[in-house]
């Protein structure tokens, strides 16, 4: 059976002075039905602009300079109007990083909902209703008759995320896209999203992306992850390959920076220096230049995904034979 979502060599471009800046470079993946996929690195290193082109809803001067995206085998970059939106109907949703900015504050939840549900089938009002409380109710609200009469502004940040996450399985997509679903939210919430999203997962069978800088996150809920760096795919393999057997200096950077539980009062580790400038010209490896075990091939030469093991691979010159030391600390 083909992958639900194939991403093949995609692009993106924002314009600056007389060239361009490449926030994503050449990122290929793919997704099977009821996987969840984690994107996870620093701010500004491509994750949200990654799934905003996946979804075609790129923010302009935004767009994409090449590759493509291949939803149940239909293009979505170069799908027409009418299928786009049909593929957004039935195929594919998104949970934005701020609940309330992506809802409309002058229009009641029920309402909101009920523009949702209308615009994919003919329902009279009484079935609208019912099943915008079951949506609220499959999202965690535990009052959806009150929340239907209620505005954004009147809810917590938690059941504004809830909203949200109502409003996309109005057309029970078979792709979630859920862009920092968690990042507003204190870690009680936080919890109780997650464990809201991994059981819709089980329930409906449905695939999932999930952009996070959050590693935790990533570890409880994702099956792969996808490590990004400059717009670039450093690292990418099972939970356990990318917690355990890291082979990317990004990664194990990323992990060092983790809070330990057996640590004493020293102080949090943190990468030196500072991502790529955006629009810079590199020519080797991007984090060559905060990689404190840089080699010269390493700031010469972009190196190529090598597998470490199955479904394993890292872009990173250590791990090619002759050349590094097999991607051991």
């Amino acid at each position: 059976m083909a992958a639900l979502l194939q991403v093949n060599g995609l692009r993106v471009a924002y314009p600056a002075g007389a060239g361009e800046v490449r926030a994503v470079d050449g990122v290929s993946f793919q997704m099977e039905r009821g996987s969840v996929l984690g994107v996870v690195g620093e701010s500004g290193c491509g994750k949200s602009t990654l799934a905003c082109a996946i979804a075609r809803i790129l923010p302009e001067p935004g767009h994409v300079v090449g590759g493509e995206v291949l939803l149940d085998g239909v293009d979505v970059l170069r799908c027409p109007a009418g299928e786009l939106r049909r593929l957004r109907r039935e195929k594919m949703a998104m949970i934005f990083q701020d609940p309330a900015a992506a809802l409309n504050p002058v229009m009641r939840v029920g309402a909101q909902l009920s523009e949702n549900l209308r615009l994919r089938a003919r329902l009279s009002h009484a079935e609208v209703r019912q099943r915008a409380l079951r949506l609220l109710r499959a999202a965690g609200l535990h009052e959806p008759e009150r929340c239907l009469r209620q505005y954004p502004h009147e809810l917590s940040g938690g059941m504004r995320q809830r909203v949200m996450i109502a409003l996309a399985l109005c057309g029970e997509p078979e792709l979630l896209i859920a862009d920092e679903p968690t990042s507003a939210l204190d870690v009680t919430i936080q919890a109780q999203i997650l464990g809201l999203l991994r059981d819709l997962r089980a329930r409906r069978h449905m695939a999932m992306l999930l952009v996070t800088h959050d590693l935790g996150v990533a570890a409880e809920l994702c099956d792969e992850i996808l490590v990004l760096y400059a717009g670039r795919v450093c690292e990418r393999g099972g939970v356990e390959d990318i917690f355990y057997h890291p082979a990317h200096e990004y990664t194990r950077a990323l992990l060092g920076c983790l809070p330990s539980l057996e640590g004493g009062r020293g102080h949090l580790a943190a990468i030196p220096g500072a991502p790529s400038r955006p629009g810079a010209q590199i020519k080797g490896c991007p984090f060559a230049p905060r990689c404190a075990r840089a080699m010269p091939v390493c700031r010469a030469q972009q190196p190529e995904e090598i597998e470490i093991s199955a479904g394993h691979l890292a872009a990173c010159w250590r791990n090619v034979p002759g050349q590094g030391d097999g991607g051991r600390p």
